[in-house]
């Protein structure tokens, strides 16, 4: 089968292609308070960790679903919401999601337990899935063909920009105001961008959109939450023999066999099956959602090995991942030329295999490892993300028609998300699993109830030390060994998942192609399945 290829496009308006790049920044701001509140979050979950007044004392499968909730509602509503965005107009559907983002980042600021931030993350989750796709979208209806890899790699380096703002930001306002700030400082962001966003932004649509899927979105979402929540479970109790654990991730399991046999026989299907038929197409989704399946469990323990191990502060902790962040910054949009020079299979697969060696560092980590080792593996973590994203950011973009681009944003987003979200369930029950086999035997002289308390998490266990005084100083040394082994586990989990997305891209993704002539169908566009 042939992938959907681009027609012949109209020409973009001259008074939209004059304003691309401001139009750019502005899409880049919107796209910045999605991923700058994931990013400050990464270091605020020790702190929210931390029993009341200072935080809201969540345990770890509760910090997981504070991640997960945003991430399983996002990921199940990007694509509707980039056919919504397709229907009635991208910018229309970016005012809205932003709107109700600001609105769910005022009420996560003011929770008063796990449960309300959960439930408010959810609610940003909502905003943000009509925000991302849109962004995208967008830019590839004010953008002319030839100017969209370029476009796309300052686009994927604005993560960069939020990954290295995040952090920092976060830890400037941990030490100096309460937890929930790091959620109220999307609010005037939020504000800005939509003041901008009406001034500057054309609408855009499909003039032939999809219809939206009820059915098949319901499907998506139940499936993810019933599969996520029996890992994370198992990993909670350390037994993935429980009858409540396998009935969940069964029951997920059916559900989603049940939506992608929906989908097939769908007339209007929330995902386009037949997409997949392309293998240069399935490669590069799969690509995105492997390494940030790796990345997302990895980066999820970083935060506890700094904080809880290695005694940083948040802010510290924020300008430890600056390297991380500056290597995207750098690669992200130069890295379209190395994709020119050696081929999209090539520039892949050498990140995918960079990703590789990172995460296996972690596994070499102790606690009296020279930090600057940890600053040279976050530099080049950042490095291989940057040479990944761009070429398959650029590969899916292409293989769609424009008016399709909504879709095939949302695509991209969706299968990262969906990716992001099992990482942290998997990886996170595999750093559970591990830690709780590691401290057991250090619990026996406290009480059932808090013994099993204690050994969730590297943060239980210090809690309960700390209100022991003098007589849980023996837990530490002990605790900090138990997680240290957990993450050297995790780490190695980690990868072997980007392994076998190096493989996959290697075996799918096309090599370096032809010189085009004046007007051709680019190569990526014709990929046969």
């Amino acid at each position: 089968m042939t992938s959907p290829a681009a027609p012949a496009a109209e020409r973009i308006p001259e008074a939209v292609h004059r304003r691309r790049w401001a139009i750019l920044g502005v899409l880049m701001l919107s796209l910045l308070i999605v991923v700058l509140d994931n990013s400050i979050l990464n270091v605020a979950i020790k702190t929210i960790s931390t029993p009341a007044p200072t935080g809201l004392g969540a345990s770890q499968s509760e910090l997981e679903w504070a991640i997960n909730s945003y991430t399983l509602v996002f990921a199940g509503l990007l694509f509707s919401a980039g056919l919504l965005g397709d229907r009635i107009g991208r910018k229309k559907v970016l005012l809205g999601g932003l709107a109700v983002f600001g609105i769910g980042s005022a009420l996560a600021a003011e929770s008063g337990s796990p449960a309300q931030l959960i439930a408010f993350r959810a609610l940003m989750a909502l905003g943000a899935a009509f925000v991302m796709p849109a962004t995208l979208a967008v830019l590839m209806n004010v953008f002319e063909r030839e100017e969209q890899p370029k476009a796309i790699g300052i686009w994927a380096g604005g993560v960069g920009l939020a990954i290295a703002i995040g952090p920092i930001t976060g830890g400037v306002l941990l030490d100096h105001f309460w937890w929930g700030s790091v959620f109220l400082i999307n609010v005037p962001i939020v504000v800005l961008a939509i003041a901008l966003m009406v001034w500057l932004v054309p609408d855009s649509r499909d003039p032939n959109p999809g219809r939206t899927d009820p059915v098949g979105v319901v499907l998506s979402v139940v499936g993810l939450v019933l599969l996520v929540y029996g890992i994370i479970k198992g990993g909670e109790l350390a037994d993935f023999t429980d009858p409540v654990v396998l009935s969940t991730i069964g029951g997920g399991l059916v559900v989603l066999a049940a939506f992608v046999v929906f989908e097939k026989r769908s007339d209007h299907p929330s995902i386009d099956v037949t997409y997949f038929e392309n293998k240069v197409f399935s490669a590069a989704i799969a690509a995105i959602a492997l390494v940030f399946f790796a990345l997302m469990g990895v980066t999820f323990f970083s935060v506890f090995y700094t904080q809880s191990v290695r005694g940083y502060s948040p802010l510290q902790t924020g300008l430890l991942m600056l390297p991380l962040a500056a290597a995207q910054m750098i690669f992200a949009p130069r890295a379209r030329l190395v994709v020119d020079r050696f081929g999209n299979r090539a520039t892949t697969t050498a990140g995918m295999l960079v990703i590789t060696a990172t995460l296996a560092l972690f596994g070499t980590l102790d606690a009296d490892t020279p930090i600057w080792w940890l600053e040279v593996v976050f530099f080049f973590m950042g490095a291989g993300m940057a040479h990944i994203m761009t070429p398959t950011s650029v590969v899916i973009m292409q293989a769609l028609p424009r008016e399709k681009a909504g879709s095939a944003s949302a695509l991209s987003n969706t299968f990262r998300q969906v990716g992001g979200a099992l990482g942290i369930a998997v990886l996170g029950s595999v750093l559970s699993t591990s830690y709780r086999n590691g401290i057991e035997g250090h619990l026996g002289l406290l009480p059932a109830g808090a013994r099993d308390a204690a050994g969730e998490s590297i943060e239980a266990t210090l809690g309960v030390a700390a209100k022991l005084g003098a007589r849980g100083e023996g837990l530490v040394g002990p605790a900090n060994d138990a997680f240290l082994h957990a993450m050297h586990v995790t780490a190695f989990w980690g990868a072997g998942v980007a392994l076998i997305g190096a493989v996959v891209v290697a075996a799918f993704l096309p090599g370096r192609p032809p010189a085009e002539k004046e007007g051709a169908e680019p190569e990526l566009a014709r990929a046969e399945s």
